[in-house]
């Protein structure tokens, strides 16, 4: 099983997308993490059969062996590739898997309808990017 490097698919129309994505690639001092904007003009969906419109539903990622995984695994995964690993070992306790996983979905559901102040604190605590990195935007407007 080799998970990494990690590519992950995600929505650069989405401004909670974007903290999370820019806070990521801010703290890939490794590389073991890649990352495709689905939102790109001339994305063309090669992944297991998945459509545009199913990859706007959660984030996905491939691992290096293949496999494909979503949602709030995605998120731990990244996270243990950026040496915070925390993120994945709370997320693998079965009660608190389980929370975050819904949660997650919840978000997922509503993050375009998220206000923009949210996004700007969130930006500017739990998403901040690594000292010496632009947090500049990328927000192109993905239509699926």
């Amino acid at each position: 099983m080799k998970i990494y490097p990690l590519t992950i698919y995600h929505d650069s129309a989405c401004p909670l997308c974007n903290a999370e994505i820019i806070n990521l690639k801010s703290r890939n001092s490794a590389g073991l993490l890649r990352f495709i904007d689905i939102c790109a003009p001339g994305f063309v969906p090669q992944l297991g059969g998945l459509t545009q419109h199913d990859l706007l539903g959660a984030i996905h990622a491939q691992r290096a062996d293949g496999a494909v995984v979503k949602g709030v695994d995605v998120l731990g995964l990244a996270y243990n590739a950026i040496g915070v690993q925390w993120v994945g070992v709370l997320i693998r306790w079965p009660l608190l898997g389980a929370i975050a996983a819904g949660a997650y979905r919840l978000l997922a559901r509503i993050r375009h309808r998220i206000p923009a102040a949210v996004i700007k604190l969130l930006r500017a605590t739990v998403f901040r990017p690594a000292r010496g990195t632009s947090a500049s935007d990328c927000n192109t407007g993905c239509q699926s």
